[in-house]
């Protein structure tokens, strides 16, 4: 499995459906530590997440996330 970081952006008007959408489907994302800019006024999210593909990665999210977010495939290297 890979790593990939999920990026999910949304309107200021848009936050609470971006919210919400995790309690109307089923997602192993919920009730899951994401970091998010709402709060400070950025309307982003991001995820760290295992998955086969991107499109598997992607498939965590609700629709309404997904459909407005990116999976990049990600690893980690030592800083010298």
């Amino acid at each position: 499995m890979a790593r990939y970081l999920l990026h999910h952006r949304h309107e200021e008007r848009q936050c609470g459906v971006a919210y919400a959408a995790f309690k109307g489907e089923a997602t192993p994302l919920r009730r899951r530590p994401a970091v998010a800019s709402c709060l400070s006024g950025g309307h982003e999210m991001w995820w760290l997440v295992e998955a086969g593909s991107s499109d598997d990665a992607l498939a965590q999210l609700p629709h309404f996330l997904a459909t407005r977010a990116t999976a990049t495939p990600i690893t980690e290297v030592q800083i010298p």
